[in-house]
């Protein structure tokens, strides 16, 4: 991190928040060493990190016109979906007002009437079980200790999937531990009819759960896959490789 330069620096109830920068880049970081966003100023909807492309997997199996994001931080995922579909209803949650205010300010969050942006904690959000149902649901709920426990908690996915519509995704960002985490595995299954991971060349396990059933020939994935990368305007072959049913 030695080559970026400090541009914000603050403190909330949760910890620090850092925004750095070089010639190229921005970063958000929630302590140091550690990188929660990392963003192209020039072209922001091209994800910097593997996690962020692998989840955008999903859109190989679905169209969506409407996804809540749980955790926004500095946006990355926003910016790719809406790079993707413009028409997209995209709901994103986030628990520090903070974080809202980052996004905004440094990471050029695409702001318009498709885009609401709710200061809550995720769990209350779901909880609550106010918003219409959407295609897919992404949560990626990390603090600079890591991936909040609350999201690989059996409440937690039912939750979600009372969120999601009959033909709906999960995607949940963890880490490659969470491959070995059998319960999780079976919260999953009590919901979703498949179920499907990746593994990240950055340690993350990326989790796709499906509503139902969706068939795919390695050629019809590969071809769909190479139409979504020039969609996407990034190449999604290497998370491809790495991705399968989780069983």
């Amino acid at each position: 991190m030695s080559d970026y330069q400090v541009l914000h620096q603050t403190q909330d109830e949760y910890g620090p928040l850092i925004v750095l920068e070089d010639k190229q880049t921005r970063i958000l970081a929630f302590g140091e060493n550690d990188e929660q966003s990392k963003l192209l100023k020039a072209t922001p909807h091209i994800p910097q990190h593997t996690y962020v492309q692998a989840m955008l997997l999903v859109l190989l199996y679905s169209q969506p016109k409407s996804a809540i994001v749980l955790g926004l931080g500095g946006g990355g995922l926003i910016h790719a979906l809406r790079h993707f579909d413009a028409g997209i209803k995209l709901t994103a949650v986030e628990l520090r007002a903070e974080v809202i205010e980052l996004a905004k300010r440094y990471f050029q969050l695409p702001l318009s009437k498709k885009l609401k942006v709710v200061h809550q904690d995720a769990k209350h959000f779901l909880a609550a079980a106010e918003h219409k149902r959407v295609d897919v649901v992404f949560t990626d709920i990390y603090s600079a200790d890591g991936v909040d426990a609350a999201q690989v908690s059996e409440t937690f996915i039912a939750q979600c999937a009372a969120l999601i519509k009959a033909d709906g995704y999960l995607v949940l960002n963890c880490w490659k531990e969470h491959s070995q985490n059998r319960e999780l595995l079976g919260y999953l299954n009590m919901h979703f009819a498949e179920v499907r991971a990746c593994l990240t060349g950055s340690g993350n396990w990326v989790v796709l759960a499906g509503k139902a059933k969706h068939e795919i020939s390695a050629s019809g994935l590969k071809s769909k896959a190479q139409a979504l990368s020039q969609q996407l305007d990034f190449q999604l072959g290497r998370s491809l490789t790495r991705f399968d049913i989780w069983e």
